[in-house]
């Protein structure tokens, strides 16, 4: 994967297929996505979900998502709702037990070199700037930062609401 530098909203999207797409060719066995609300990640592209359903099908797979609220995702990204029940098996969404204070950063990362990141700005970048590339010490870093978070979070965004 080539240095990808994002600066559009446009921009984070491709960046984000990108990424996926390299990891996924590497072999990858896990992916984090970590994000506040995933709000403007492409989760309802059709080719994404297909190439995820491809990937999940192999054997120890894992797809973990990381944000401080799913409150939107069901109106956001009906596509990917609906399509996660058949692989909650392999999707893991998680919060933190609590908010960090300047919110979660936005980030992309497989078990290898591969990463996304986006320029942490106060406030948070609309449209977000970052870059996206195959570089071990920048992942192991981004992971270094986000595994506390990682630790104290809990299985959040039931599959199915609980009712009577």
């Amino acid at each position: 994967m080539e240095t990808f530098d994002f600066d559009s909203s446009a921009g984070f999207q491709q960046a984000v297929l990108k990424t996926v797409d390299a990891a996924l060719a590497r072999g990858t066995r896990s992916l984090l996505c970590v994000d506040r609300d995933f709000a403007g990640w492409p989760l309802d592209d059709p080719a994404l979900l297909t190439a995820l359903a491809g990937w999940l099908r192999r054997p120890g797979r894992r797809l973990v998502l990381l944000a401080e609220h799913f409150d939107r995702m069901e109106r956001l990204h009906p596509r990917f709702t609906q399509w996660r029940p058949s692989w909650s098996h392999a999707i893991e969404p998680r919060c933190p037990e609590q908010r960090p204070p300047d919110g979660l950063e936005t980030l992309l990362l497989d078990d290898g070199p591969t990463v996304l990141e986006a320029l942490a700005t106060d406030p948070p970048a609309v449209p977000p700037k970052g870059r996206a590339q195959k570089n071990a010490a920048v992942a192991a870093a981004a992971r270094d930062r986000i595994d506390a978070w990682l630790q104290r979070s809990v299985v959040s965004w039931p599959v199915r609401p609980l009712g009577l």
